[in-house]
Formats: C-alpha cells, structure tokens, sequence
C-alpha cells in the first residue's frame, strides 16, 4: 500500500546518482539507520531496482526520477517529496561525471588542459557543479522545514589545491586535469558558500572525499569499496548540532583546500 508519509517520524534522506556505487552503498547504509532513503536515478528503472534492493534488506525506500542537468525533473521530484513528506532532513549530492568516460584516472588523457574539448568541461561543470546549485536550491525550501538540516557534497581528493599542486604528492602520477579536477575545486569553494548562508538556519553543509573507490567512475581500479565510501558521507550527515559547516573531510579528517 503506497501510505502517507507525512507524520512518518523517520528522516528523510536524498541521494542524487543513487543507483549503484557510493550513492547506493550510502542509501543501505542510511536504511539500516532507519531513515528513509530517496534513490535518486536519472533512469527510473535503474532506481526502482536500486530502491527494491534496499527494501528486500528492511529498509524504507523509494525511488526518484531525477537528472541534476534537467530542470523537469528536479522540480518534479521536489514537488513529490513535498507531496508525500513534506520536508527534507539529508540532501546527498552524489551525481558526478569526470568526462572521460569509465577509464582509469591514468589513462585520462583527454582531460591534459592544452588539449581538453571545452565542450567536455562544459558537460562536466554542468553536473558537478551547476547540477548541485540547482538540486540544492529546489530543496532548500523542504530542507528548511527540518529541525537538523544537513547537505553533504561528494568531491575527490582531486579537488584540492595542496594536492594537486604538490610535485611529490600522492596524485603526482595522474594527467593533469582541466575538467575533472576543477569541477570539484568549484564544488569545493561552492560548499563553502553554501555553508556561510545557511550556518544562521542550523543546516550544516560539508564536502566529503571518499577516498579511492571502486566504482564505474574509474573503471572499477580503486581499492575501497563503496560501502567504506559511504561511511564517511553518512558520518557528515549525520552529525550533531555543534558539527562542522563548510568543511572538507575524509575517512582520516579534515582534507586540506
């Protein structure tokens, strides 16, 4: 029976890009939390078999239509959210794309900045980037209504400039990377300001690096499992009110900008 779930007392979380690796590893580990999860998918199918998944485990599930670079569906699905539970407690920003495709971060070439097709890097901010500010700014209004707001953006260890920039560092051996890379610098900076606006309303807003993860995104050649992944982004949301705001962590802590 499709019930309503307005009065229901669980959380409601949404993770966008929910139908596989860390964003699926997050919402099994959100259900067994007894929090309700929206799958967000951008194919509904895939969504509805991911949501399946985590209720056959006992958790509540539900999968949600939406693609962060389509304007329809976000608005669809913060109307249905609305419709059936009238706030929102977690928003997961998860979707992400690095434009080169399903290949291993060595063999990202077509990312080198001499070279790299602007309309790649076009594509690639449109969803790490813009995709964020419009999902996040069409859930605000529910994730006002919330007594303990929290918003939770998936970077890299890419993303930082101490990083990154260091000849010796742990990424030394990577392509440089003109879309990729910046997308989550920006997602980074963005978090932040998100951070500073909202820190009066109580919604603590946080970037997560999960570390090496062996999912579709690098062909599978990470070394954690999306479910180590998703320990991290679960931690930051569900953090008390004296948590951080406007910060970059990993498994380990704090991850330099």
């Amino acid at each position: 029976m499709d019930v309503n779930e307005h009065t229901a007392p669980h959380q409601v979380v949404l993770i966008t890009g929910a139908n596989k690796g860390i964003g699926l590893a997050a919402a099994e580990q959100f259900a067994a939390l007894d929090m309700t999860v929206l799958i967000g998918a951008r194919n509904r199918q895939r969504g509805e078999d991911a949501a399946d998944a985590v209720r056959e485990a006992g958790g509540a599930a539900h999968a949600v239509t939406l693609d962060v670079t389509d304007p329809v569906t976000i608005k669809d699905a913060a109307a249905w959210i609305e419709q059936r539970f009238d706030h929102l407690d977690v928003l997961v920003n998860n979707a992400g794309i690095t434009g080169s495709g399903q290949v291993s971060p060595q063999d990202a070439v077509d990312q080198i900045p001499s070279g790299v097709d602007l309309d790649m890097v076009r594509q690639v901010f449109e969803t790490n980037v813009f995709g964020v500010i419009a999902v996040t700014n069409a859930m605000l209004p529910l994730l006002r209504r919330s007594s303990a707001a929290r918003i939770v953006n998936l970077s890299s260890g890419a993303a930082s400039l101490n990083i990154t920039s260091n000849p010796y560092g742990p990424l030394t051996g990577l392509p440089p990377s003109a879309a990729y890379a910046p997308s989550k610098s920006a997602l980074n900076a963005l978090t932040v300001q998100y951070a500073n606006e909202l820190r009066k309303d109580g919604i603590l807003v946080n970037a997560v690096s999960p570390g090496y993860v062996a999912t579709d995104i690098n062909n599978h050649s990470g070394y954690l499992t999306p479910a180590q992944g998703a320990a991290v982004v679960v931690s930051l949301a569900t953090l008390g009110p004296d948590g951080p705001t406007g910060g970059f962590f990993s498994d380990d802590g704090p991850v330099p900008w």
